[in-house]
Parts: C-alpha cells; structure tokens; sequence
C-alpha cells in the first residue's frame, strides 16, 4: 500500500489499486469517532451513449438511467433495506448521482468492518426485475415533480437545457418522465454491467480506521467474488457548438419573489491548460465578481434589490465552462443590467488574487478537519485529474496574474441564456 503526506495538512493517505482494478484511498484520522466511506463509480447522467462491456456495438439508453440505477442498488435479493441496515447500527446512509458519477456511502462510529463488507457487497450485487423496476417509476415521477415544483432547481435545470444543444449535460440528471417510463432492466443492466466494474469504481474512507486492517478487510471481500473482464469503456463524444440553444426564456410560478438566471456558455478549448486549470481559474474570478464578499453582491442589498446573496457555480463538459448565475428580485430587469455592467470589467488586480489565493489556503486547512470534506476533495481530484493532489498549496500558488490575464481576455461572455420566473 503506498503512503503519501497531504502536505501542510498533517494527514496521511494510503493507496492501493487491487487485482480487480478497484482503487482503494484511505485516510486516517484518529481524533474522530466515526468514519466516512464513499464507494465511487464514474458513471453519471451525461453516459448515455456507450458500447456496453463485452460488445463492439454503441447502444443508447433512456435519459435518467444512472440515477434510477442508484435508486434500484438499495432493493436487494434478500429483502434487507440497505438504509434499514446502517440505520440498525446507528450509521446513516445515502447515495446521489452527479452528471458525471454516481455515490453510495456510509456514516458512523459503529461496526466498521461489517458496514464496510456491506457496502461493497449490496453495491456489488444488483437485483433487476420488470416487476421492481416498473414500481421504482412512480416513486421517480413523483421526485421530479418535486423538483420540477422548486423555481431555483426549474431554473437551473432550465439554463442548462438552454445553453446546451448536443451535449447530454443538457437534460436534467433524473430524466423526463417520459424516459424513466421507457427504462427497462436490460438498460440497468447494460449499464452496470459496464460502468459498474471495480475497474470503474474507486473506495475513499476517511476517520478513524487503521489503513492496514481496513485494506486487509476490502481485499478479502473482493477475493470472493468474480467479476467479467473488462474492456474498457467508450462513450460517445459530442460536437457541441458555441452558441446556446435559446437566448431568453420565461415561466410562472406561484411565488413570492421573481428569480432571475443567466447561463454564460464559456468556449475554452483553445485555452492552453486544462479545462480544470481553467475552471480554478474562473472560480477565484467570478468570486472576486459576484461572490458574497464582492461590491456587487453588496449594493444589490443596500439598493434593496434582493434579500439573499448572488448564487452562482460552474459546470463544464470536455469543451465549455458554464457559468450559471441566480438571484431573487423583483427587478430583474435592472439587475441584469447591473450583473452585466460588473462583468463588463473582468480585470482582477495583484492584491485582490493575493487575496482570494489567501482564502483558498485557508479553507484548506479549514476543511482538512472534516472527515466529509476530506473524502469530498479526494472524490473530486480522482474524478478531475485522477490522482489525488497531494500538495493544495502548490496548486493555489501556482495561481497567477498573468495567467489569470491571458484567460480573460480568452473569454466571451456574450453567449449567454437569460431565464426569468415571475411571480
């Protein structure tokens, strides 16, 4: 197993990938009582496109699949409710699907080795049937209607789906009704039987557990089981343009406060780093813009335009970076203006990257207390640069002005989607 130094963090991180393929991270921290573990696999909304392990033949399968194939891993052969099993042993449990993965984890400070053994065996052992299959459909329906009833998720859902045209990121991650009624267990399978292999999958455990015994127990509960051989996996690959499916789009809804978005399509392939570079870039950027501590977020409160801070997060494909943009008030119009008038002058001075490069290091430290936040940063760096980054502070002082120059006046943000919901 090999060791590593998170630097300036004081923790340590052992790694080790398995005959099977899996990846195993553990991260010990011994001033816990409970522990954290993530089981991981690289599949999310966006694999919609695929040749299925073991053909040579692309199939295409109904929006929505990964996130009803996370519903349908918690029904086992067996009848044992997963969520009832942790809960039994006082330990939460949960999953989620992203567009580009899919999560299952547990939490607590009980039984650790068989928590362990359980997650691997109920996540390693799908059970599809038409009979529950058809019943999960419902159950789903109903999700989106819940969601589809929030204005901030219909907003969000709606900038993207209208700043993209080829790109699957476009739909939203549970699907249409109309697909989830069209998933069958063949596409479950298919899907599982692909991005499901351990060679697609990594573990992260992060709180008080001994490296040793914790990789002692893993590799024995994957020693028992067989697994098909893995050829790899090919997703399609999208040609998608610069330029957004539709400029302005509306709604109605029974609320309070009209909700104003916009989706900036950033085009950075021909910027000469990597989209994640890119995205670190743009994250301290739009901060300095439009974050809680910037100018702008400040006079939108003092001129009483809005009651909540401006909420904003970045979303990328292989090609673009998309910057989305919420706020509450019942100006929209005049707030779009001013939104529009701050990122008119997208120049960030010496002091003010010192600044925010400060802040990131500090929220490093911060975070390296947190078992979650651990585990969180190291899902992200296997999922964007598979590895896992040893060193942030390297990382935040490699941040520059000239670089952070040269990539603003790359971008345009004239591409854009405005969304309004009046009340």
């Amino acid at each position: 197993m090999k060791k590593s130094n998170l630097e300036k963090l004081d923790l340590e991180l052992y790694e080790e990938t398995l005959t099977n393929g899996l990846r195993v991270f553990i991260v010990p921290k011994d001033n816990v009582n409970s522990v954290y573990a993530t089981f991981n696999t690289k599949f999310g909304s966006v694999n919609q496109e695929f040749i299925p392990n073991g053909s040579k033949k692309m199939i295409k399968v109904p929006l929505g699949v990964a996130h009803f194939l996370e519903h349908k891993m918690f029904e086992q052969k067996d009848g044992v409710d997963p969520f009832t099993f942790y809960s039994e042993r006082g330990c939460d449990a949960n999953a989620n699907t992203s567009n580009y993965k899919t999560t299952y984890l547990f939490s607590g400070s009980n039984s650790f080795a068989e928590n362990i053994n359980y997650l691997l065996d109920y996540v390693q052992d799908p059970y599809f049937t038409d009979e529950n299959v058809e019943k999960e459909k419902g159950i789903i329906e109903q999700e989106i209607k819940m969601y589809d009833d929030d204005p901030f998720f219909k907003m969000y859902d709606k900038i993207i789906y209208n700043s993209f045209i080829n790109h699957p990121i476009k739909y939203p991650i549970a699907g249409t009704i109309k697909d989830v009624y069209s998933i069958t267990k063949e596409d479950l399978y298919n899907c599982y039987n692909t991005f499901y292999h351990p060679s697609n999958m990594f573990l992260v455990i992060t709180g008080n557990v001994d490296p040793e015994e914790t990789i002692n127990i893993i590799k024995v509960n994957q020693e028992k089981k067989k697994f098909d051989k893995f050829s790899g996996i090919k997703v399609k690959e999208y040609n998608e343009p610069n330029k957004v499916e539709k400029k302005t789009d509306k709604a109605n809804m029974d609320i309070e406060i009209s909700k104003l978005g916009i989706g900036y399509k950033i085009d950075v392939s021909k910027i000469k780093k990597s989209i994640q570079e890119v995205k670190r870039y743009l994250s301290i950027l739009f901060d300095l813009k439009l974050g809680s501590t910037s100018k702008l977020n400040e006079d939108l409160k003092n001129m009483n335009l809005t009651t909540h801070d401006i909420d904003y997060t970045l979303i990328n494909t292989d090609k673009h970076i998309l910057l989305i943009v919420m706020v509450e008030t019942n100006d929209t119009d005049k707030v779009l203006n001013l939104i529009e008038e701050e990122l008119e002058n997208l120049n960030v001075t010496e002091s003010e990257l010192t600044r925010k490069k400060k802040v990131k290091k500090s929220g490093s430290i911060y975070n390296s207390d947190s078992i979650y936040s651990i585990n969180s940063k190291i899902v992200n760096n296997i999922m964007n640069y598979d590895e896992v980054i040893l060193d942030d502070y390297k990382h935040i002082d490699e941040i520059n002005k000239k670089d952070m120059d040269k990539i603003v006046s790359s971008i345009d943000l004239d591409n854009k989607t405005i969304y309004v919901i009046n009340k």
